[in-house]
């Protein structure tokens, strides 16, 4: 399979950690959001969308939409899972999955920001504080439901990562980007740290990619 993906894209983030969790092997094909790749007439005919990421089959399938993806992969190849086996328990999934992914994240996106920026001419300091007003709310959100609710445990739900951890540490790792810190927020803090030192997660991280930019690596010592 072939798997689109850029460094700093928080949907490809998202699939290349549940990739890493099955242990699935994908050509990574590199598109440079920077450079308006995803614009070009060759990706417009893999995603009419021009958004990230997307997934093409061997036989040519192609899947878009990173939460569509999980679900495939879920189905597909259930082992490890993502979901959990009880129905309750995959709503309860998806809902966390779901604020993070249609409701908070779609805020921050490119091509929102390019909006605020372009055509409602709002300065660098304004969208700063739009950025950070809607990382805050989702983040408060999901502080709510984790700690209030005894399914939460090692994880969002239970004691193995699902979905909704695949969702909510790209929702976190742009709240570091923003030198924001969490101590209104010790579960959702919790539960990242612990995804976190997964190597599945650890690998997936957007610093961490073959095509991130020198200058944003982390630098050793």
């Amino acid at each position: 399979m072939k798997f689109f993906s850029f460094w700093r894209s928080l949907a490809s983030f998202r699939v290349r950690i549940a990739l890493n969790l099955k242990n699935l092997p994908a050509e990574v094909v590199f598109v440079d959001l920077d450079s308006d790749a995803h614009r070009s007439d060759e990706y417009r005919r893999i995603n009419p969308q021009m958004a990230l990421p997307a997934l093409v089959e061997d036989d040519g399938t192609t899947l878009f939409q990173s939460l569509a993806i999980l679900e495939y992969l879920e189905e597909t190849h259930p082992s490890p899972p993502i979901l959990p086996a009880d129905a309750k328990g995959r709503a309860r999934v998806r809902a966390l999955a779901l604020m993070v992914a249609c409701e908070g994240h779609p805020l921050l996106v490119p091509r929102v920001r390019r909006y605020l920026d372009r055509e409602l001419n709002l300065r660098d300091e304004q969208q700063a504080a739009w950025r950070r007003h809607w990382t805050i709310e989702t983040l408060t959100a999901l502080e709510g439901h984790l700690a209030g609710s005894k399914d939460t445990g090692k994880f969002c739900h239970g004691d193995t990562p699902t979905m909704a951890d695949i969702c909510m540490v790209g929702h976190c790792t742009v709240a570091v980007t923003q030198q924001i810190k969490f101590d209104r927020w010790p579960t959702v803090k919790r539960v990242f740290d612990t995804a976190m030192a997964l190597p599945a997660f650890a690998k997936a991280h957007p610093l961490s990619q073959p095509d991130t930019p020198e200058a944003m690596r982390p630098k050793a010592g």
